[in-house]
């Protein structure tokens, strides 16, 4: 799994280029690229979510199309729509800005429920069906939302539906002061981004993404993650806990960031490390416990601290022998 983890470090430095002081931020949208997920970034203007999605979209070559939300925003307008050419008397498809690798979807939050649902079919499903015909999603297909977490006017607050096709959400923040003084010399004459080059060909990603679906799980882990899942569903402060798309999820990302760092197994670090951005958004909390300021990510990190890990033997077969849990297992079968 080196390879995975040479390019991913080739691409996570050329990202950090411009994104400063964000590693593990920038790591998670690695992993969900790796993973074919969708990523929400949820933070206040200025923190960096649209140049985070350019960046990723310049390092890997891919067509890049951003998709300003507001609320008279229509779904044909982010789809596509048919419109009839006088010339050949025929009707012709004009793709939306959907149709692209690596889109922004800036301020998701503030278009209508209806052109929300239109990234339904398209996130999911990895297709659009526009007056009966369906045209298939580019490879590869990353979404990247942003939105506001302070300013509500105007907004409309994602159904749990949308909510639950994005792999991951994370939160950029606000630099260290040190951080910030790096930002602005970098920004001095121009923004460091327009000299930001291709690093991993498209065709490189795609060989990754396949690799990363070999790396080895141990049952045990498995077990893990459903435990942890449960565990958000018979929590007494939550009113819907995670899906089985939320395991699906963290499973995968778990093998990503296993990849990223050099393993070909995934270790229960992997998940405790993933499992709030990979969980918390999925997760509703009640009325009665939202008023004493029980939040979901609050929720996690208590069922982290609680859910009994168990012993992995791939732990236990690294810690006494060289060869690889991919390896002994091929051996016990051979």
């Amino acid at each position: 799994m080196t390879g995975i983890q040479q390019v991913g470090d080739r691409v996570l430095a050329n990202v950090e280029r411009v994104i400063v002081g964000k590693h593990n931020e920038v790591r998670f949208a690695l992993v969900a690229l790796l993973c074919k997920g969708h990523l929400l970034i949820e933070d206040v203007p200025g923190t960096g979510k649209t140049v985070l999605a350019k960046a990723i979209a310049r390092s890997l070559g891919s067509s890049f199309r951003r998709i300003q939300f507001t609320p008279d925003l229509l779904p044909s307008d982010v789809t596509g729509l048919s419109i009839y050419n006088q010339k050949t008397q025929e009707f012709e498809f004009r793709p939306g800005p959907i149709m692209a690798q690596v889109v922004l979807a800036d301020e998701i939050n503030r278009a209508t429920p209806k052109t929300q649902s239109a990234l339904l079919e398209c996130m999911e499903e990895r297709q659009a069906t526009i007056d009966g015909t369906t045209y298939p999603m580019p490879d590869p297909f990353l979404v990247i939302a942003t939105q506001n977490p302070i300013e509500y006017e105007g907004t409309f607050a994602l159904p749990e539906a949308q909510l639950d096709r994005f792999m991951l959400r994370i939160r950029l923040g606000y630099p260290q002061p040190v951080e910030e003084v790096v930002i602005l010399d970098e920004q001095k004459r121009q923004h460091p981004i327009d000299d930001l080059e291709e690093v991993c060909p498209v065709e490189e990603l795609q060989d990754m993404q396949r690799a990363v679906r070999e790396i080895y799980v141990d049952p045990t882990v498995a077990e893990y993650i459903v435990r942890l899942v449960n565990g958000t569903r018979d929590h007494g402060d939550i009113y819907l806990g995670a899906s089985p798309r939320g395991s699906i999820a963290l499973y995968r990302a778990g093998q990503a960031l296993a990849g990223l760092l050099g393993r070909d197994y995934v270790i229960p670090d992997d998940v405790k490390a993933l499992a709030e951005a990979a969980l918390a958004h999925r997760l509703i909390i009640k009325t009665s416990s939202s008023i004493h300021d029980v939040q979901p990510a609050q929720v996690i990190r208590e069922l982290l601290e609680t859910t009994p890990v168990g012993t992995t033997r791939e732990t236990v077969i690294s810690a006494v022998s060289p060869v690889t849990p991919v390896g002994r297992a091929r051996s016990r079968s051979s």
